[in-house]
C-alpha cells in the first residue's frame, strides 16, 4: 500500500484489529502494516499473546485492561464472525432452527462485539478515531427477500442495532468517534466455501483494500452508519 487510505487519522495512528487470524481480519492486519502512516498493528484472537474469545465474556475485559497501556488506538476493527461450523449449516427452514446452534451465532456475532464496544471504546483516542464491526447484508431486514439463514441472519440484525444504539451514546460522550457496521462482502475464505466463496468472492486483500478506503471517507456525520464495502448506505 504505497498510499494511506486513512488520511484523517493522526500520523502515526495505532491499529487493532479483533479476529485477526481470520482470511478478512489478517488482510486488514497486513494492509497496515504496509500503510506509512500506522505506527503500529495489533491483532487479537484466540491464540494470540493476548487472547480474546467472544465465547468467553471474561477475556473480552482482560483483553482491553492489558491492552490500557498499549493506546490509544486510531482504528479498531472487528473481523470475528460465525456463520457455520462443522456441525451447523445455516438454516434453511424453521424446522432447522435450534437453542444451541442461535446461541452460538449470537455468541459469536451480537453478544461478543456488543462486549467489545463496552470494553474496548474507552480504548480510542479522545480526539479523533474510528471503530467497524464487521456486519452483513442479509442481516438487513428491509433487505431480506430471500429467507433461510435464521439465526445469522438475527444475530447480525441485532448487531446492527447495538451499532446504532452505541454511536448515539459516543455521540455524546465521545463525539469525534466514527462507530460503523461494515458489510464486507463476499470474500474468498473459509467462512463462505461451503457457498461457493472461492468461484464467486474476492480475495480478502481486495476485500480489506476496499473497505479501508470506505473507513477513509468517514466522519463523525457518518457515526451509527450500516455500510457496505462500495461506500453504500445499506438499510438496516
Amino acid at each position: 500500500m504505497s498510499e494511506s487510505p486513512l488520511m484523517q487519522l493522526p500520523e502515526g495512528f495505532r491499529a487493532l484489529i479483533v479476529g485477526a487470524s481470520g482470511a478478512i481480519g489478517e488482510a486488514f492486519q497486513q494492509a497496515l502494516q504496509q500503510d506509512p502512516r500506522c505506527a503500529e498493528v495489533l491483532g487479537l484472537h484466540r491464540q494470540s499473546s493476548i487472547p480474546i474469545d467472544f465465547a468467553q465474556e471474561a477475556s473480552i475485559a482482560a483483553a482491553a485492561d492489558a491492552l490500557k497501556s498499549a493506546g490509544p488506538f486510531h482504528l479498531i476493527i472487528n473481523a470475528a464472525g460465525l456463520l457455520h461450523q462443522a456441525q451447523q449449516m445455516p438454516e434453511k427452514q424453521l424446522s432447522q432452527l435450534s437453542y444451541a446452534q442461535m446461541l452460538n451465532n449470537f455468541s459469536v456475532n451480537t453478544l461478543g462485539p456488543a462486549l467489545l464496544m463496552r470494553h474496548f471504546t474507552p480504548l480510542l483516542d479522545k480526539q479523533q478515531a474510528l471503530m467497524a464491526l464487521l456486519s452483513a447484508k442479509v442481516g438487513s431486514i428491509e433487505d431480506n427477500r430471500l429467507g433461510g439463514w435464521y439465526s445469522y441472519r438475527a444475530s447480525k440484525a441485532a448487531l446492527n442495532m447495538l451499532v446504532k444504539t452505541a454511536a448515539i451514546e459516543l455521540r455524546r460522550t465521545q463525539p469525534h468517534t466514527v462507530l460503523v457496521a461494515l458489510h464486507p462482502g463476499t470474500v474468498s475464505s473459509a467462512l463462505s466455501a461451503p457457498f461457493r466463496g472461492a468461484e464467486i468472492g474476492r480475495p480478502a486483500s481486495q476485500a480489506a483494500a476496499e473497505m479501508l478506503t470506505v473507513l477513509g471517507r468517514l466522519t463523525p456525520a457518518d457515526s451509527g452508519h450500516f455500510l457496505s464495502y462500495t461506500g453504500e448506505v445499506l438499510p438496516w
